[in-house]
């Protein structure tokens, strides 16, 4: 019986170009990164039977491709660039140009044992208006020490309007992204599930909602690893280090932290003794307000996988010592 073959490409990104290049195979392609490149490029990708594509993150010169790609039913994965680097490392492949770096990329794919759901494609958009208003709150951060540190009033002024003018913007966005996500039904009612979790404000369940679109569906492991919360181990030999979090998603594991700061004092008796349990331990802050982060991600998920709404846990009752 013959053995089914799946055909693998890549493609480099680039603003106005596209190289792509077949697994195991010299065959080239490059074209514009434009309506009518993409169209080409999927007439030839049709034409040489290719089945799966890999594309490396490029500052989002690769989203239309994608898009386009995964509208025409190509099975597509998405590379960050330390991974792509990485398997050329390990593979001493060392020469770098944009035919290689196809190549390259279409030899990663072949390499891929797990294929992970496309994203929701409404997410998309949601995601570009969050990051927006996160760089106007970051803006805001910005122009809040440089408050701090000015003693002329005349600039004070200056930066004050500018800050009541983004804070501003800011409610405005955010009420605009809400209402934008309620005209669907199902995500809005995924984003309620969320939101009744004590400690997790509306910006927090929206940021959980638009970056993190497998939730739900996930187990808690793989939940902490992508809001980046998961601690690795860091020993070798006899040394036992401390372990540590790392990789994940940045802008959802700091809107998880900056709401877990909030809910692990006031907002969510889960928390609170969770991050009292911790300190007493002997815990540092840091240390317990990420495991309180963490917390918080895996009851969110929870929520959503159950599909009803956070209860707080009835406190439990000390059990009596066996005689």
């Amino acid at each position: 019986m013959a053995k089914h073959i799946m055909i693998c490409a890549g493609i480099d990104t680039g603003k106005d170009k596209l190289d792509v290049a077949v697994d195991g195979s010299s065959e080239r392609l490059q074209v514009d990164n434009t309506v009518e490149g993409r169209q080409e490029l999927v007439e030839w990708l049709k034409g040489h039977k290719v089945k799966r594509i890999g594309i490396e993150a490029s500052g989002g010169y690769e989203r239309a491709v994608v898009a386009e790609l995964r509208r025409k039913r190509f099975v597509v994965v998405l590379f960050q660039p330390k991974q792509v680097r990485a398997y050329a490392t390990f593979h001493q492949l060392l020469a770098k140009n944009d035919t290689i770096d196809a190549a390259l990329i279409a030899m990663c794919t072949a390499a891929v044992k797990t294929i992970h759901p496309a994203p929701d494609p409404r997410l998309q958009p949601f995601a570009e208006h969050l990051t927006m208003i996160d760089q106007i709150t970051e803006d805001i951060a910005r122009l809040k020490n440089r408050l701090e540190s000015c003693r002329d009033t005349r600039i004070q002024g200056v930066w004050k309007a500018q800050i009541a003018l983004l804070t501003k913007s800011k409610r405005a966005e955010l009420k605009a992204l809400l209402a934008t996500i309620r005209k669907h039904p199902d995500l809005a009612a995924r984003l309620d599930l969320i939101y009744s979790v004590a400690g997790c404000g509306l910006p927090t369940a929206v940021a959980v909602l638009v970056r993190m679109p497998e939730v739900g569906n996930i187990t808690r492991g793989p939940a902490a690893a992508l809001g980046g919360l998961a601690p690795y181990d860091d020993d070798s030999g006899n040394r036992a280090g401390a372990r540590h979090i790392e990789g994940g998603r940045e802008r959802l594991r700091r809107a998880l932290y900056t709401a877990a700061l909030a809910a692990s004092f006031r907002w969510n008796p889960q928390l609170k003794a969770l991050y009292a349990r911790l300190i007493a331990a002997g815990k540092g802050h840091k240390c317990a307000l990420i495991a309180c982060a963490r917390k918080l991600l895996v009851t969110i998920n929870a929520v959503v996988a159950r599909g009803t709404p956070w209860v707080a846990e009835l406190p439990q009752l000390a059990k009596r010592p066996a005689a």
